[in-house]
């Protein structure tokens, strides 16, 4: 673990391997312990930076003095990214695939690769005519709040996990990803208002430079499916695979299904 310090921005990240850096970006129980598998099989040819977003790890929580917002995000990508012009690849994960997609408007044409696992940048959805499911995820984020405001944090847990990953997946975890999950829990009220921030346009999407590789489960969730079916519009030149076990449970249930995946994109984009 480093703890990076760029201005006021502190940001805990491992480094390991050597070669082009390939960020990875997550939230669910964190980034460590679950992209380890992902990391082990890249780290012979990849400098791979495991990042931490805020309140996950020794990365400080989001102040709260205001909502949290995609971009407030991007900055730890800027403070492990900054001083330097390689190229670079980004793979994110759930809230880590929106913040990833936020990143790769802002650093350009440095991003060479940009795998996104079940992204989750949901104002997109409001832009395209889905206010309705827009809502059902700030449902769930009330809901949540609701728990936590009345100390059901268990509750809020189980809530929360069965409703994104599927029902029983809470009690199929094993322990120690149903510890972080719980102790992540306040933190995933500061990504969901980073979630609904519409910081992040169509257009933005729709003009990217990055080569681009979606990953979903075949049967995701319905506020994601919409979201999949509205970035393969926008961008039909993205390559896209459905992976089973690839879904919002993917690095703690089946990172192995998406690993060498991500890795033969990696290779063909970056490792050349």
């Amino acid at each position: 673990m480093v703890l990076v310090r760029r201005g006021v921005v502190e940001v805990d990240v491992d480094r390991v391997g050597a070669g082009p850096p390939v960020v990875l970006l997550g939230s669910v129980a964190g980034g460590r312990q679950v992209w380890d598998p992902l990391a082990d099989s890249l780290l012979d040819r990849y400098r791979v930076l495991t990042l931490q977003m805020h309140g996950h790890g020794a990365t400080p929580p989001w102040s709260g003095a205001r909502p949290q917002t995609l971009t407030d995000a991007v900055r730890l990508v800027h403070a492990v990214t900054a001083g330097g012009t390689e190229r670079l690849a980004l793979v994110g994960h759930s809230f880590g695939g929106a913040v990833a997609m936020r990143a790769a408007v802002e650093l350009g044409e440095r991003v060479r690769a940009l795998v996104l696992i079940e992204p989750m940048p949901f104002a997109l959805l409001a832009r395209a005519g889905r206010g309705d499911l827009l809502d059902d995820v700030r449902a769930s984020r009330d809901r949540l709040r609701a728990d936590l405001t009345a100390g059901r944090r268990d509750e809020g847990a189980r809530a929360l996990t069965d409703h994104w990953l599927g029902t029983g997946v809470w009690d199929r975890l094993p322990a120690e990803h149903r510890a972080a999950i719980h102790a992540a829990l306040g933190h995933r009220l500061a990504e969901f208002d980073a979630l609904t921030d519409p910081g992040l346009t169509l257009a933005e999407v729709a003009t990217a430079e990055s080569p681009t590789l979606l990953i979903h489960s075949p049967t995701p969730v319905e506020p994601v499916r919409a979201l999949v079916d509205l970035l393969v519009g926008a961008r039909p030149d993205w390559e896209r695979a459905a992976v089973p076990g690839a879904g919002q449970g993917a690095p703690l249930t089946g990172a192995a299904a998406f690993g060498p995946l991500v890795g033969e994109f990696l290779d063909r984009h970056l490792g050349r």
